[in-house]
């Protein structure tokens, strides 16, 4: 259940970490709290604590803010490490500290000011999932809250931190034991989250047919465990962009390796993508190898009769655009030399909200631009605006994001069962849409990631009852067609994927031709 330790990267707070030069010493960030009170604290616990305030009050992803956080105050090196692991760590696991902090504190956490729970989660984090020593974790908490709230606020959390040194993380889970009755509701303390969550993947995993019989709850606890592990850092090479010799160079360096799965994939061995000169310029892209997948396959589908007019419903932020514009533009060069291109060959790449188009051009950036119309549109009105035209329609529908909590571990404790509804209908449409606007012989991928029954298999059974022009294709098949083997634990039609089956988000893909 630990996290990874900043401790792995080199021991620096197996001595005390950052505190020993955050409080008063050269190198410590300078705090207020607007009183006039001042503190020298550790910059890196800063920006951790300053990414938890902007997830917790505009919304924010955290894995947007805290890069620009670190390049801001110059943060690299062992410094950056450290924020990253504080700041993801704790955001994941915060269900788990919320109920241990409960039974440290004399208040309720409700009644606790925001920010100084947030510093109070961080100082859990260090204390029960990373190797920081106690008085460290305890002084630099206590720190955080003087400088950003107040002296006085500083004098609950050092109370509440010396409750929370007390027991180690075995002793902890026993005390949630004795204090939860509800099966569900335990789990999700245990392993960071919301209950209904932990129902809705157990029901996933049961209807997926590729967990093995017995194994449902072991399969739910790897599941979540998976959730709160650090994902490696996926590439895409996008076909035609980058050449056999420059990757076997990037392996031979050390730089990449073979994500297993997507032939497009690759996994970067340590530092910044942008390091590459490929990602740079656009040949390649950072993309999930499930988001991955799940392109290719619908790209892989026969279609006949023509093939040259693909669109791409909800393309934002751009990067299943970017590979399915490479593979396009790879056919557009193989019909062209044997004269058997009908018509033009173009993708049309949408999006309902003006940033997000800018998102998508910048993905597809490498592309040839004839090959690309970026538009702004509203996906639901598709099928009006464009009825029978494309030949190969992706519908990546708005969803809860259930399916990539360990890149987004704040999602988890964003959404409610109350989001369901409204996003059920929303893809609903969506699908409707990409199915009219598709014509016959052609085919729709309806992908989200997000394992919830209501968002996938539901929604997909609710449009093919509703329609009788629908076929539903073996998307497990063309999966296994671009992976070269069948896939362990897929069952059909629909394709799930698993983070702790198959290391990739939880994305889902149902295949649909129009008849």
């Amino acid at each position: 259940m630990a996290e990874r330790g900043a401790g792995e990267r080199g021991g620096r707070n197996e001595r005390g970490g950052a505190g020993e030069r955050g409080r008063g010493r050269p190198g410590g960030a300078r705090g207020g709290n607007g009183r006039g009170a001042t503190t020298r604290i550790d910059p890196s616990r800063q920006a951790a604590y300053d990414v938890l305030r902007a997830v917790a009050g505009s919304d924010a992803y955290a894995n947007l803010v805290l890069p620009g956080l670190l390049a801001e105050r110059e943060l690299s090196g062992r410094d950056a490490g450290f924020a990253t692991e504080l700041a993801y760590g704790t955001l994941r696991l915060r269900g788990r500290y919320d109920a241990i902090l409960a039974m440290c504190s004399s208040r309720g956490l409700t009644s606790i000011d925001p920010g100084v729970l947030d510093a109070l989660r961080l100082g859990a984090h260090q204390v029960l999932g990373m190797r920081v020593a106690q008085h460290a974790a305890v002084s630099e908490t206590v720190d955080l809250v003087r400088a950003n709230v107040s002296p006085g606020a500083a004098s609950f959390a050092n109370a509440v931190m010396r409750q929370v040194t007390r027991a180690d993380a075995a002793e902890w889970e026993r005390r949630m034991a004795e204090r939860t009755t509800d099966a569900d509701d335990l789990l999700g303390q245990r392993l960071a989250h919301p209950a209904w969550i932990v129902r809705a993947l157990r029901e996933s995993l049961a209807l997926d047919g590729g967990t093995p019989a017995g194994r449902l709850e072991a399969e739910l606890v790897a599941l979540l465990e998976a959730d709160n592990a650090a994902p490696a850092v996926t590439l895409v090479a996008r076909p035609g962009l980058v050449d056999e010799r420059e990757l076997t160079d990037a392996v031979e360096d050390g730089v990449v390796t073979p994500a297993g799965l997507a032939p497009t994939a690759w996994r970067l061995a340590g530092g910044s993508p942008d390091a590459l000169p490929a990602v740079r310029q656009g040949r390649m892209g950072v993309q999930d190898e499930g988001s991955q997948l799940v392109a290719l396959a619908l790209a892989g589908v026969t279609v006949t009769d023509g093939d040259s007019q693909w669109a791409d419903v909800c393309a934002g932020p751009g990067g299943k655009s970017a590979l399915l514009g490479a593979v396009l533009a790879q056919r557009t060069d193989e019909l062209a030399a044997l004269g058997a291109l009908d018509r033009p060959s173009v993708l049309v790449a949408g999006e309902v909200q003006p940033h997000r188009v800018g998102l998508v051009e910048r993905s597809v950036k490498a592309l040839p631009p004839e090959l690309l119309d970026v538009v702004q549109w509203d996906g639901r009105e598709l099928g009006t605006a464009h009825p029978g035209r494309f030949d190969r329609v992706l519908v990546d529908a708005p969803c809860t994001g259930l399916g990539a909590l360990r890149r987004r571990p704040e999602a988890r404790w964003r959404r409610t069962p109350a989001d369901l509804k409204p996003l059920a209908l929303l893809q609903r449409e969506l699908l409707d849409a990409a199915l009219d606007a598709t014509r016959p012989g052609g085919v729709v991928g309806y992908v989200t990631c997000s394992p919830h029954v209501a968002e996938t298999r539901a929604v997909v059974e609710a449009v093919t009852r509703s329609r009788e022009d629908v076929e539903v294709l073996d998307a497990v098949a063309a999966v296994n067609a671009v992976v070269g083997r069948p896939v362990e634990g897929l069952a059909g039609p629909y394709v799930q994927l698993w983070p702790h089956r198959h290391g990739t988000d939880a994305m889902f893909l149902a295949l649909l031709r129009r008849v």
